[in-house]
């Protein structure tokens, strides 16, 4: 722990918040230690990637989160229902020949978490919800009471499954881009506010693992340099949100679930921001990408608002395209 720490402060240019495993190896068996990762500074613990596949396990770790105040991250995806899947499970993984991943690996992972959650009283957060079913039951939840929030990426309000005809990978993700009406249920979740959060996702791949042949490739795609933009051309330019709207699910309520003093911009606090030309159209261009990585969904689409500058942590960066 004190190594990374050490590391992010000598080499980070952006603020950089540490979040831990549930279980040792993210293997679900044994919990970590959720009391001393709070006391650390960690923010979060999640098995991102995997979900806690034992109930008595999960129960137990809601209990100690619960206990050391600190928030608990689901990737909700039961593997006895995804089986092994990669594109989502329909019409379209038959026309194309690939295994599917149900929704119900999904949504049915969503409603065992949020009710051991209300069991213990702990705080949870569903991330990269991606199908219609899984905001139905996150949203009934909060109308109980219980304390739940979750998150979506933009390629779950921009793509159907459609996009992965064409067999390209950097439309493989998991959970996987899902039907038509899953794509509406997310907007309506983020205009109605059961959707608390867009988070990018961001899942750099080398080409190796990505242009492959579709099975054997990675999941994931790359979200950083595209999650504003995304956001803005899909919801605040059609009306489905608004800016100050757009603001909090990016800034604001991350800051609040995750319990940091970033956010906002009240005297006193850290003047983190960006400058932003909101009509300014620019195309993603894969040679144009500052990241290593350059699995994006993105590439070759035109999209709107542009980040001018950067300042965080006192220093000021132009960005240009």
């Amino acid at each position: 722990m004190k190594l990374l720490k050490e590391i992010i402060r000598k080499s980070a240019k952006a603020n950089v918040f540490i979040c831990a495993a549930i279980t040792k190896s993210r293997k679900g068996e044994e919990l970590t230690d959720i009391g001393f990762f709070k006391k650390e500074g960690v923010v979060a613990v999640s098995d991102d990637g995997s979900s806690v596949e034992s109930e008595e396990v999960m129960l137990a770790a809601l209990s100690a989160s619960k206990e050391a105040g600190i928030l608990v991250i689901c990737h909700c995806e039961d593997k006895s229902l995804s089986n092994a899947g990669v594109v989502n499970l329909g019409f379209t993984s038959t026309r194309l020949g690939l295994k599917g991943i149900s929704g119900e690996s999904e949504y049915m992972r969503v409603a065992r978490d949020i009710e051991l959650a209300h069991k213990t009283k702990a705080a949870i957060h569903i991330a990269h919800v991606s199908c219609e079913e899984s905001v139905k039951v996150i949203k009934e939840a909060k109308k109980k009471g219980i304390k739940v929030t979750c998150e979506t990426a933009p390629h779950y309000f921009t793509f159907s499954e459609e996009a992965v005809l064409g067999y390209d990978t950097n439309f493989k993700m998991n959970p996987p881009l899902r039907r038509e009406k899953d794509v509406e249920a997310i907007k309506k979740g983020l205009a109605d506010g059961t959707i608390d959060v867009i988070a990018s996702d961001h899942a750099p791949h080398t080409e190796n693992e990505k242009e492959i042949e579709f099975e054997r490739a990675e999941f994931g795609v790359t979200g950083l340099e595209t999650e504003l933009a995304a956001a803005i051309t899909e919801l605040v330019a059609v009306g489905i949100l608004d800016w100050s709207r757009l603001v909090e699910k990016l800034a604001v309520n991350p800051s609040r679930i995750l319990g940091i003093d970033k956010g906002s911009l009240s005297v006193g606090k850290d003047a983190d921001i960006i400058v932003v030309s909101p009509e300014k159209e620019w195309l993603v261009k894969k040679e144009d990408f500052l990241s290593k990585s350059k699995n994006s969904s993105f590439i070759g689409r035109k999209l709107k608002g542009l980040v001018e500058y950067t300042i965080c942590q006192g220093k000021l960066h132009r960005w240009n395209l």
